[in-house]
């Protein structure tokens, strides 16, 4: 039957079939180097930069095993397994700084994500080039300014004595005495969600608004013929169009629940606000070096980081499943 084959196709019994030789996988790879070596070159500055900062600090989590002491050696150490994990999991007070930590990630991933989205479709619908410049540059300036002195601000304005909201409440007769914004931990993650929208909404615009300008503009001319006015030109074409750039956002954005860093909620917390104000990255830090347990401070951080990570595999893996879009 093989000979037969054989013959059919043009080989005979007496001739030897030569195998080829395997394909090499990796000259397309080496080819490309070759080809963008310089950009690989620009960018090589940076990879290493993340290694240094972002990668060889892993070592550091071993101290989560430990029962760290600054003045001893590494090898010195005593090593107590997962009993700080344990203790972790057995504080009351870590699960109501999870509770914060989540509430005000929630608050910020709805409003501090779809705020932006929304401002800059609405910003690319006005027609004067100079007044839609203009707008944009004053949204986005307060990106700059540092959260120290956005507390202050914050705190100025809702001041019970001289506050611009308290004094607009009392004169539209909502209410009848002033509010203690900052006194009252029912108001805190509000305060914070609004005054984290105020200062980034125009820089985290600016990413959708070159989105928007990646649109061709053949389809909004169709659209236009076709009879359809601004409003659905916007949910039609403008919104489809930045489709891939929110999913990418949105993904990273859940990676970041647990993560939320201390910076605003340092700033605008006080003695009276801290059972709604302390977050995962503050409770850490208060451990690890106001009260000098490294170890417990560690793990509280590795759990962050642990979870950040979950979670963003997980938000890839579902976009990738159903809305056919990831990272990775």
């Amino acid at each position: 039957m093989i000979v037969k084959a054989l013959t059919e196709s043009g080989v005979t019994a007496n001739e030897s079939v030569t195998p080829r030789p395997p394909a090499k996988r990796n000259s397309g790879f080496w080819k490309s180097v070759l080809q963008q070596k310089y950009l690989y070159l620009m960018s090589l500055p940076f990879v290493i930069w993340v290694f240094i900062f972002s990668y060889v600090p892993i070592w550091g989590w071993l101290m989560a095993f430990q029962n760290y002491k600054p003045v001893r050696s590494f090898s010195e150490q005593k090593w107590v397994g997962l009993d700080n994990f344990k203790e972790l999991f057995q504080d009351e007070r870590f699960y109501l700084v999870l509770r914060n930590t989540l509430a005000m990630s929630m608050l910020g991933l709805i409003f501090g994500f779809v705020v932006p989205i929304l401002f800059a479709v609405m910003l690319n619908e006005l027609r004067g080039n100079i007044f839609k410049r203009s707008v944009q540059t004053i949204s986005y300036l307060p990106h700059f300014v540092s959260w120290v002195v956005v507390g202050g601000i914050v705190y100025k304005t809702l001041a019970i004595d001289g506050g611009i909201v308290n004094d607009l409440l009392l004169w539209t007769n909502v209410i009848d005495e002033p509010i203690q914004f900052m006194a009252k931990g029912k108001y805190f993650w509000g305060v914070l969600t609004a005054a984290d929208i105020w200062k980034e909404t125009g820089w985290n615009a600016i990413i959708y608004l070159a989105a928007i300008t990646g649109i061709d503009k053949e389809l909004y001319e169709a659209a236009k013929v076709d009879g359809a006015g601004r409003v659905k030109q916007m949910f039609n074409i403008t919104l489809p169009g930045i489709r891939t750039t929110v999913m990418v956002l949105l993904i990273m954005n859940i990676g970041h629940l647990v993560g939320i860093g201390f910076e605003k909620q340092f700033q605008l917390q006080n003695n009276m606000v801290t059972d709604y104000s302390e977050v995962l990255d503050l409770y850490a830090l208060k451990y690890g070096i106001q009260i000098g347990r490294f170890s417990y401070g560690t793990a509280i951080s590795m759990f962050t980081s642990v979870v950040s990570v979950i979670l963003l595999f997980t938000a890839n893996g579902l976009m990738k499943k159903f809305a056919k879009e990831s990272i990775m």
